[in-house]
């Protein structure tokens, strides 16, 4: 709480519980630190995700694999605009000879 000439703010803090499991080597390390710096293993977990950087998946999906969009031959140069049409003209759906 802080006090701002006569005025009260209150900063209220909502917190989520998770249940994750871990392996046993990490959980030695948390327990360790937290032994070590006196505080609970739930904030030693919070800092540790806090330092974490934050990657996006996507992103990293999309340079993944950046090299290769627009390279294979025989494709439409826009297949979400025309896929019913393509796969009519590959024969798709259509019944085989048995």
């Amino acid at each position: 709480m802080t006090s701002l000439s006569g005025v009260t703010l209150v900063r209220l803090l909502v917190l989520q519980s998770w249940r994750v499991r871990l392996p046993e080597p990490l959980v030695a390390d948390i327990e360790a630190e937290s032994r070590g710096r006196k505080i609970s293993k739930s904030d030693v977990v919070r800092e540790r995700l806090e330092r974490a950087p934050r990657k996006r998946r996507r992103a990293t999906s999309l340079n993944a694999i950046a090299d290769l969009i627009g390279s294979v031959d025989g494709l439409p140069t826009d297949l979400t605009a025309r896929k019913k049409e393509y796969l009519q003209d590959m024969g798709y759906g259509q019944r085989r000879p048995r």
